[in-house]
């Protein structure tokens, strides 16, 4: 051990104090387990090949495969059922919490270990190697993140049925959600942001720029997380985290730069090689890994918009908001009474397989339609629980302009006959308003 002090020191390399060798470790074990484990960075290293591999995999990836230890340990130690709800996107679920716990404790105990057994005074070459570990996982979500909002289909625009609902029914993070979605050359420039983060972070010169975008754009998603109640809390700290650590050794010199107004040395990575020509290799593999990773990252956008959000995404046969005129129950009209639990407000197509029906006291329900050839629509209740339902309605459905529309059949075992109107969906304010350069009053609504 001591000649490896010994060595450090004659090739010029200051010794860290304790303190620095003891976090750096922990650093090392805790955010190398973190980035693998649960932040899914080796999926996301296939790039465009990774979407292939969507369904063999599963949206959960590696994370999954640690659900027996996180529930013995949630249910030994919090006394709390930690299994994975891998039909959630959540990332703060009971499930993720125990495993971050778990790192937590291997990190200190592997840095206790590591410190009692290795006296060396600094890790000048694993620092350069793990700095360009938490680069690569640091811009591969900030690439991934931008990319689903420069297309925008993290927080698509609000659904016809949203539309509908009252602000003050909605969530927190609905109303974050539709806020954004609600503009996209808004949301678009967010993603441009951290686009540029990310790509800023596989190119070792602008590196330390890169860092200090993540920290600022990792930052307000955090504040964001927490004050809007997004399940994204946990991977925003550890981003935001993760941003401080590549900047921990230059903050002294960005202060001197940014708030004393000193000349500081450069800001150059640690090289990962003692061989120039190798470090000038790796320059360009690094390059190029981040073409590969926006690659996959916009790729991976695109087909989610083209099939589910774009122009040419598949619409209902009835796509619109449908008002209800009349309602004929067993021959006998139905006046539009607030209390009456039988008669819609309303009948919303969207999705080509979604229906939302709304009653007289403004809930919408969700349902499941199912349009069969000759016209004939079968709605069906949404239970993801147990699985398809059998139809509450089955209707045949006329058209005899394209905005009236005529149904008739069983509904709830009645007899019924609906006539409705197609909504101008550009009655609402918030799809019409669109953009003015001048205002001489603000237009609240």
């Amino acid at each position: 051990m001591s000649s490896t002090v010994d060595t450090d020191t004659a090739s010029g390399v200051a010794g860290w104090s304790p303190w620095t060798r003891i976090a750096f470790r922990f650093c090392v074990v805790y955010f190398g387990l973190y980035c693998l484990l649960l932040a899914m960075i080796p999926f996301a290293l296939l790039g465009p090949l990774s979407r292939s591999l969507h369904g063999f995999i599963g949206p959960w990836g590696v994370t999954s495969l640690l659900n027996p230890v996180t529930r013995w340990v949630g249910t030994t130690v919090f006394g709390v059922d930690a299994v994975l709800r891998q039909d959630s996107g959540a990332g703060d679920q009971t499930a993720v919490w125990v495993q971050v716990f778990c790192i937590l404790v291997v990190a200190v105990a592997a840095a206790a270990v590591w410190t009692v057994l290795d006296r060396r005074s600094c890790y000048p070459r694993l620092l350069a190697w793990f700095t360009l570990f938490l680069r690569v996982c640091l811009g591969v979500q900030m690439v991934g993140f931008g990319f689903a909002k420069v297309i925008p289909t993290q927080m698509p625009a609000p659904s016809l049925a949203q539309l509908l609902q009252p602000y003050g029914d909605l969530s927190p993070a609905s109303v974050l959600w539709l806020q954004v979605g609600s503009s996209y050359p808004y949301e678009m420039a967010l993603g441009a942001v951290e686009v540029v983060a990310g790509l800023l972070l596989f190119v070792p010169r602008t590196a330390v720029l890169g860092a200090v975008t993540s920290l600022v754009s990792t930052a307000q998603i955090l504040l964001l997380n927490m004050t809007f109640d997004i399940p994204e809390k946990l991977l925003a700290a550890h981003l935001l985290l993760i941003s401080l650590v590549l900047l921990a050794p230059y903050l002294p010199r960005l202060a001197d730069v940014l708030v004393l107004q000193r000349k500081c040395e450069p800001l150059t990575q640690p090289a990962l090689f003692a061989d120039d020509r190798k470090n000038r290799i790796a320059v360009w593999i690094q390059v190029a890994l981040g073409i590969w990773i926006a690659l996959g990252g916009g790729y991976d956008r695109w087909v989610v918009w083209q099939e589910q959000y774009g122009a040419a995404s598949p619409k209902s046969e009835l796509y619109g908001i449908w008002n209800v005129r009349d309602f004929i129950v067993d021959g006998q009209p139905v006046p539009p009474l607030i209390t009456d639990e039988r008669r819609w407000q309303r009948l919303i197509f969207d999705d080509p397989e979604q229906a939302t029906y709304q009653r007289m006291n403004g809930e919408l329900v969700p349902a499941h339609a199912d349009f069969r050839p000759n016209g004939q629509l079968e709605l069906a209740t949404i239970d993801g629980k147990t699985g398809p339902q059998p139809p509450f309605a089955t209707l045949t459905s006329e058209r005899p302009t394209p905005d009236r529309l005529l149904l008739r059949g069983r509904l709830q075992d009645q007899t019924v006959v609906i006539t409705l109107e197609r909504m101008d969906l550009n009655s609402f304010t918030l799809r019409s308003r669109g953009f003015h350069w001048v205002q001489d009053y603000p237009y609240f609504r």
